[in-house]
Protein backbone atom coordinates (compact mmCIF):
# COMPACT_ATOMS: atom_id res chain seq x y z
CA UNK A 1 0.00 0.00 0.00
CA UNK A 2 1.06 3.57 -0.59
CA UNK A 3 1.31 5.98 2.32
CA UNK A 4 -1.83 7.77 1.19
CA UNK A 5 -3.79 4.49 1.05
CA UNK A 6 -2.63 3.64 4.57
CA UNK A 7 -3.66 7.07 5.88
CA UNK A 8 -7.03 6.90 4.12
CA UNK A 9 -7.75 3.49 5.64
CA UNK A 10 -6.91 4.86 9.09
CA UNK A 11 -9.31 7.75 8.58
CA UNK A 12 -12.02 5.38 7.39
CA UNK A 13 -11.51 3.13 10.42
CA UNK A 14 -10.42 0.16 8.29
CA UNK A 15 -6.90 0.00 9.73
CA UNK A 16 -6.00 0.21 13.41
CA UNK A 17 -3.40 2.59 14.75
CA UNK A 18 -0.62 0.10 15.50
CA UNK A 19 -0.95 -1.70 12.16
CA UNK A 20 -0.83 1.61 10.31
CA UNK A 21 2.29 2.68 12.19
CA UNK A 22 4.04 -0.58 11.30
CA UNK A 23 3.02 -0.22 7.64
CA UNK A 24 4.22 3.37 7.41
CA UNK A 25 7.69 2.52 8.71
CA UNK A 26 8.22 0.48 5.54
CA UNK A 27 7.28 3.32 3.18
CA UNK A 28 9.77 5.98 1.96
CA UNK A 29 10.00 8.90 4.41
CA UNK A 30 9.15 11.61 1.89
CA UNK A 31 6.00 9.78 0.82
CA UNK A 32 4.86 9.27 4.42
CA UNK A 33 5.50 12.91 5.35
CA UNK A 34 3.56 14.13 2.31
CA UNK A 35 0.58 11.85 2.95
CA UNK A 36 0.30 12.60 6.66
CA UNK A 37 0.95 16.31 6.13
CA UNK A 38 -1.81 16.58 3.52
CA UNK A 39 -4.30 14.60 5.62
CA UNK A 40 -3.65 16.69 8.73
CA UNK A 41 -3.83 19.93 6.73
CA UNK A 42 -7.26 18.89 5.40
CA UNK A 43 -8.54 18.29 8.92
CA UNK A 44 -7.12 21.52 10.32
CA UNK A 45 -8.55 23.42 7.35
CA UNK A 46 -11.99 21.91 8.02
CA UNK A 47 -11.96 22.79 11.71
CA UNK A 48 -10.56 26.32 11.36
CA UNK A 49 -13.07 27.12 8.62
CA UNK A 50 -15.94 25.79 10.70
CA UNK A 51 -15.61 27.70 13.95
CA UNK A 52 -12.61 26.37 15.84
CA UNK A 53 -10.26 29.07 17.09
CA UNK A 54 -6.50 28.53 17.56
CA UNK A 55 -6.37 28.63 21.36
CA UNK A 56 -9.42 26.44 21.94
CA UNK A 57 -8.31 23.77 19.46
CA UNK A 58 -4.84 23.81 21.04
CA UNK A 59 -6.42 23.45 24.49
CA UNK A 60 -8.60 20.50 23.47
CA UNK A 61 -5.62 18.67 21.97
CA UNK A 62 -3.02 19.71 24.58
CA UNK A 63 -5.08 18.36 27.47
CA UNK A 64 -4.69 14.88 25.95
CA UNK A 65 -1.12 15.11 27.23
CA UNK A 66 0.95 14.72 24.05
CA UNK A 67 3.27 17.74 23.52
CA UNK A 68 3.97 16.70 19.91
CA UNK A 69 0.29 17.00 19.04
CA UNK A 70 0.04 20.36 20.82
CA UNK A 71 2.97 21.60 18.72
CA UNK A 72 1.32 20.36 15.52
CA UNK A 73 -1.77 22.45 16.34
CA UNK A 74 0.38 25.52 16.95
CA UNK A 75 2.19 25.03 13.64
CA UNK A 76 -1.07 24.46 11.78
CA UNK A 77 -2.66 27.63 13.18
CA UNK A 78 0.36 29.65 12.05
CA UNK A 79 0.33 28.06 8.60
CA UNK A 80 -3.41 28.72 8.22
CA UNK A 81 -2.74 32.47 8.36
CA UNK A 82 -0.42 32.49 5.35
CA UNK A 83 -1.90 33.96 2.20
CA UNK A 84 -5.33 34.54 3.74
CA UNK A 85 -6.67 38.08 4.02
CA UNK A 86 -8.35 39.72 5.77
CA UNK A 87 -7.48 38.35 9.20
CA UNK A 88 -9.52 39.18 12.28
CA UNK A 89 -7.10 40.55 14.87
CA UNK A 90 -8.57 38.33 17.57
CA UNK A 91 -7.69 35.26 15.47
CA UNK A 92 -4.15 36.55 14.86
CA UNK A 93 -3.73 37.38 18.56
CA UNK A 94 -4.67 33.83 19.55
CA UNK A 95 -2.07 32.37 17.21
CA UNK A 96 0.56 34.51 18.90
CA UNK A 97 -0.52 33.36 22.38
CA UNK A 98 -0.36 29.61 21.76
CA UNK A 99 2.39 28.09 23.98
CA UNK A 100 5.26 26.70 21.94
CA UNK A 101 7.22 23.54 22.65
CA UNK A 102 10.27 23.34 20.42
CA UNK A 103 11.72 20.12 21.85
CA UNK A 104 12.66 17.63 19.15
CA UNK A 105 11.18 14.12 19.12
CA UNK A 106 12.23 10.90 17.40
CA UNK A 107 10.53 9.99 14.14
CA UNK A 108 8.49 7.03 15.43
CA UNK A 109 7.05 9.18 18.24
CA UNK A 110 6.12 11.87 15.71
CA UNK A 111 4.45 9.37 13.35
CA UNK A 112 2.53 7.87 16.25
CA UNK A 113 1.38 11.32 17.39
CA UNK A 114 0.34 12.33 13.88
CA UNK A 115 -1.75 9.20 13.32
CA UNK A 116 -3.47 9.56 16.68
CA UNK A 117 -4.06 13.28 16.09
CA UNK A 118 -5.54 12.60 12.66
CA UNK A 119 -8.15 10.32 14.22
CA UNK A 120 -8.90 12.77 17.03
CA UNK A 121 -9.35 15.74 14.68
CA UNK A 122 -11.70 13.66 12.54
CA UNK A 123 -13.97 13.16 15.55
CA UNK A 124 -14.30 16.88 16.31
CA UNK A 125 -17.47 18.48 14.94
CA UNK A 126 -17.97 21.93 13.44
CA UNK A 127 -18.81 24.57 16.06
CA UNK A 128 -20.43 27.99 16.02
CA UNK A 129 -18.28 30.57 14.21
CA UNK A 130 -17.61 33.26 16.81
CA UNK A 131 -14.54 34.82 15.16
CA UNK A 132 -14.35 34.88 11.34
CA UNK A 133 -11.53 32.61 10.17
CA UNK A 134 -8.72 34.12 8.05
CA UNK A 135 -9.82 34.82 4.50
CA UNK A 136 -13.35 35.86 5.43
CA UNK A 137 -14.60 39.39 6.22
CA UNK A 138 -13.61 40.43 9.72
CA UNK A 139 -16.21 41.73 12.18
CA UNK A 140 -15.92 44.65 14.53
CA UNK A 141 -16.66 44.02 18.20
CA UNK A 142 -17.42 47.18 20.12
CA UNK A 143 -15.20 47.63 23.18
CA UNK A 144 -16.44 50.51 25.31
CA UNK A 145 -14.48 52.23 28.03
CA UNK A 146 -10.88 52.02 29.15
CA UNK A 147 -9.57 48.51 28.64
CA UNK A 148 -6.82 49.26 31.13
CA UNK A 149 -9.43 48.85 33.85
CA UNK A 150 -9.52 45.13 33.09
CA UNK A 151 -5.74 44.93 33.45
CA UNK A 152 -6.09 46.49 36.91
CA UNK A 153 -8.84 44.00 37.77
CA UNK A 154 -6.63 41.08 36.70
CA UNK A 155 -3.78 42.37 38.83
CA UNK A 156 -6.02 42.80 41.88
CA UNK A 157 -7.54 39.34 41.54
CA UNK A 158 -4.09 37.80 41.12
CA UNK A 159 -3.05 39.38 44.42
CA UNK A 160 -6.25 38.15 46.09
CA UNK A 161 -5.53 34.61 44.91
CA UNK A 162 -1.89 34.72 45.99
CA UNK A 163 -2.21 35.98 49.56
CA UNK A 164 -2.77 33.71 52.57
CA UNK A 165 -4.36 36.52 54.60
CA UNK A 166 -8.17 36.66 54.24
CA UNK A 167 -8.42 40.35 55.13
CA UNK A 168 -5.85 41.28 52.50
CA UNK A 169 -7.51 39.11 49.89
CA UNK A 170 -10.89 40.66 50.71
CA UNK A 171 -9.44 44.14 50.20
CA UNK A 172 -8.00 43.26 46.78
CA UNK A 173 -11.15 41.49 45.60
CA UNK A 174 -13.47 44.20 46.86
CA UNK A 175 -11.55 46.76 44.84
CA UNK A 176 -11.66 44.49 41.80
CA UNK A 177 -15.44 44.12 42.15
CA UNK A 178 -15.83 47.90 42.39
CA UNK A 179 -13.88 48.34 39.16
CA UNK A 180 -15.91 45.65 37.38
CA UNK A 181 -19.20 47.26 38.45
CA UNK A 182 -18.00 50.69 37.40
CA UNK A 183 -16.89 49.26 34.06
CA UNK A 184 -20.28 47.65 33.43
CA UNK A 185 -22.26 50.75 34.44
CA UNK A 186 -20.02 52.87 32.23
CA UNK A 187 -20.98 50.83 29.17
CA UNK A 188 -24.70 50.80 29.97
CA UNK A 189 -24.76 54.58 30.41
CA UNK A 190 -22.55 55.31 27.37
CA UNK A 191 -23.99 57.26 24.41
CA UNK A 192 -26.02 55.05 22.09
CA UNK A 193 -23.86 53.01 19.73
CA UNK A 194 -24.48 49.91 17.67
CA UNK A 195 -23.65 47.35 20.37
CA UNK A 196 -24.94 43.80 20.12
CA UNK A 197 -24.37 40.68 22.23
CA UNK A 198 -21.87 38.11 21.02
CA UNK A 199 -20.35 34.91 22.38
CA UNK A 200 -17.09 33.59 23.73
CA UNK A 201 -16.08 30.01 24.48
CA UNK A 202 -14.50 29.44 27.90
CA UNK A 203 -12.68 26.22 28.65
CA UNK A 204 -13.88 24.08 31.55
CA UNK A 205 -11.28 21.57 32.63
CA UNK A 206 -11.61 18.16 34.28
CA UNK A 207 -12.02 16.84 36.86
CA UNK A 208 -15.55 17.80 37.93
CA UNK A 209 -16.28 19.63 34.66
CA UNK A 210 -20.03 19.65 35.20
CA UNK A 211 -19.75 21.26 38.62
CA UNK A 212 -17.30 23.85 37.31
CA UNK A 213 -19.63 24.59 34.39
CA UNK A 214 -22.38 25.23 36.95
CA UNK A 215 -20.14 27.76 38.70
CA UNK A 216 -19.50 29.50 35.38
CA UNK A 217 -23.23 29.57 34.70
CA UNK A 218 -23.93 31.08 38.14
CA UNK A 219 -21.38 33.84 37.55
CA UNK A 220 -22.76 34.43 34.03
CA UNK A 221 -26.40 34.75 35.10
CA UNK A 222 -25.47 37.30 37.77
CA UNK A 223 -23.89 39.40 35.02
CA UNK A 224 -26.73 39.25 32.47
CA UNK A 225 -25.09 36.47 30.44
CA UNK A 226 -26.14 32.97 29.43
CA UNK A 227 -24.07 29.81 29.00
CA UNK A 228 -24.38 26.63 26.95
CA UNK A 229 -22.23 23.76 28.26
CA UNK A 230 -20.70 21.37 25.70
CA UNK A 231 -19.34 18.54 27.89
CA UNK A 232 -18.01 16.47 24.99
CA UNK A 233 -15.80 19.39 23.90
CA UNK A 234 -14.82 20.71 27.32
CA UNK A 235 -16.06 24.28 27.03
CA UNK A 236 -19.04 26.51 27.68
CA UNK A 237 -20.23 29.14 25.21
CA UNK A 238 -21.00 32.36 27.07
CA UNK A 239 -23.43 34.80 25.45
CA UNK A 240 -23.54 38.42 26.53
CA UNK A 241 -22.23 41.89 25.91
CA UNK A 242 -18.49 42.48 25.70
CA UNK A 243 -18.03 44.11 29.12
CA UNK A 244 -20.25 41.57 30.86
CA UNK A 245 -18.40 38.57 29.37
CA UNK A 246 -15.08 40.12 30.44
CA UNK A 247 -16.41 40.34 34.01
CA UNK A 248 -17.71 36.76 33.88
CA UNK A 249 -14.40 35.32 32.67
CA UNK A 250 -12.36 37.21 35.26
CA UNK A 251 -14.65 36.41 38.18
CA UNK A 252 -15.07 32.76 37.24
CA UNK A 253 -11.32 32.23 36.97
CA UNK A 254 -10.64 33.89 40.32
CA UNK A 255 -13.50 32.17 42.15
CA UNK A 256 -12.40 28.78 40.83
CA UNK A 257 -8.90 29.35 42.20
CA UNK A 258 -10.39 30.30 45.58
CA UNK A 259 -12.71 27.27 45.51
CA UNK A 260 -9.85 24.86 44.80
CA UNK A 261 -7.83 26.30 47.65
CA UNK A 262 -10.70 26.02 50.17
CA UNK A 263 -11.69 22.57 48.93
CA UNK A 264 -8.16 21.21 49.33
CA UNK A 265 -7.90 22.75 52.78
CA UNK A 266 -11.15 21.25 54.09
CA UNK A 267 -11.39 17.87 52.35
CA UNK A 268 -11.11 14.60 54.34
CA UNK A 269 -7.65 13.09 54.52
CA UNK A 270 -8.61 9.47 53.79
CA UNK A 271 -10.75 7.46 51.41
CA UNK A 272 -10.71 8.10 47.67
CA UNK A 273 -14.48 7.70 47.29
CA UNK A 274 -15.09 9.97 50.26
CA UNK A 275 -12.80 12.66 48.87
CA UNK A 276 -14.47 12.47 45.46
CA UNK A 277 -17.97 12.79 46.97
CA UNK A 278 -16.76 15.66 49.14
CA UNK A 279 -15.33 17.58 46.19
CA UNK A 280 -18.40 17.19 43.99
CA UNK A 281 -20.74 18.22 46.81
CA UNK A 282 -18.44 21.10 47.71
CA UNK A 283 -18.49 22.50 44.18
CA UNK A 284 -22.28 22.12 43.84
CA UNK A 285 -22.87 24.07 47.05
CA UNK A 286 -20.19 26.60 46.20
CA UNK A 287 -21.72 27.38 42.79
CA UNK A 288 -25.22 27.78 44.22
CA UNK A 289 -24.12 30.06 47.02
CA UNK A 290 -21.82 32.13 44.81
CA UNK A 291 -24.75 32.66 42.42
CA UNK A 292 -26.87 33.95 45.29
CA UNK A 293 -24.17 36.31 46.52
CA UNK A 294 -23.35 37.68 43.08
CA UNK A 295 -27.01 38.39 42.35
CA UNK A 296 -27.26 40.25 45.65
CA UNK A 297 -24.16 42.27 44.79
CA UNK A 298 -25.47 43.15 41.34
CA UNK A 299 -28.87 44.23 42.70
CA UNK A 300 -27.24 46.37 45.36
CA UNK A 301 -24.73 48.00 43.00
CA UNK A 302 -27.43 48.89 40.47
CA UNK A 303 -29.95 49.98 43.12
CA UNK A 304 -28.89 53.58 42.77
CA UNK A 305 -29.40 53.47 39.01
CA UNK A 306 -33.11 52.72 38.72
CA UNK A 307 -33.24 54.46 35.37
CA UNK A 308 -31.02 51.69 33.97
CA UNK A 309 -33.47 48.85 34.68
CA UNK A 310 -35.26 49.07 31.28
CA UNK A 311 -31.88 49.05 29.53
CA UNK A 312 -30.71 46.04 31.54
CA UNK A 313 -33.93 44.13 30.80
CA UNK A 314 -33.56 44.87 27.09
CA UNK A 315 -29.98 43.63 27.12
CA UNK A 316 -31.04 40.44 28.86
CA UNK A 317 -33.67 39.79 26.18
CA UNK A 318 -31.09 40.34 23.43
CA UNK A 319 -28.66 37.92 25.09
CA UNK A 320 -31.37 35.26 25.42
CA UNK A 321 -32.32 35.63 21.76
CA UNK A 322 -28.66 35.38 20.65
CA UNK A 323 -28.24 32.14 22.60
CA UNK A 324 -31.47 30.73 21.15
CA UNK A 325 -30.36 31.49 17.59
CA UNK A 326 -27.01 29.78 18.05
CA UNK A 327 -28.36 26.81 20.01
CA UNK A 328 -32.03 26.31 19.13
CA UNK A 329 -31.99 22.82 20.63
CA UNK A 330 -30.51 22.60 24.10
CA UNK A 331 -31.15 20.22 26.97
CA UNK A 332 -31.45 21.55 30.49
CA UNK A 333 -28.80 19.92 32.68
CA UNK A 334 -29.97 17.76 35.54
CA UNK A 335 -29.33 18.98 39.06
CA UNK A 336 -25.97 17.88 40.43
CA UNK A 337 -26.02 15.06 42.97
CA UNK A 338 -24.90 15.77 46.52
CA UNK A 339 -23.43 12.73 48.30
CA UNK A 340 -21.49 14.45 51.06
CA UNK A 341 -23.14 16.69 53.66
CA UNK A 342 -19.64 17.58 54.84
CA UNK A 343 -18.72 18.74 51.35
CA UNK A 344 -21.99 20.67 50.94
CA UNK A 345 -21.54 22.57 54.20
CA UNK A 346 -17.88 23.26 53.45
CA UNK A 347 -18.75 24.55 49.96
CA UNK A 348 -21.42 26.89 51.33
CA UNK A 349 -18.99 28.18 53.96
CA UNK A 350 -16.24 28.71 51.37
CA UNK A 351 -18.65 30.61 49.12
CA UNK A 352 -19.60 32.86 52.04
CA UNK A 353 -15.88 33.53 52.60
CA UNK A 354 -15.12 34.07 48.89
CA UNK A 355 -13.68 37.46 48.10
CA UNK A 356 -16.42 39.61 46.67
CA UNK A 357 -18.32 42.56 48.08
Amino acid sequence: MTAREIVDRVRAGDLDHEAALDALTGVPTAEVDAALGTALEEQFDRLFRHGWQPLELHRVIARRGNPIQARLVADAATAFLRGREPVDERWRDQVGRIPRNERRSDRIAVLDAQLDLLCELGRLPAVEILIPPPGTPATTVHHHGDRRILDRVRALLAKAEATDFPAEAESYSAKAQELITRYRIEEVTAPAVDVTPFARRIGVDHPYEGEKASLLDAVARANTCRTVWSPELGFSTVFGFDTDIDAVELLYTSLLVQANRAMTRDEPSRGRARVKAFRRSFLVAYALRIGERLRQVAEREFAGHGDLLPVLRNREVQVHEAAERAFPRTVRARGRRVDSLEGWESGRAAADEANLR
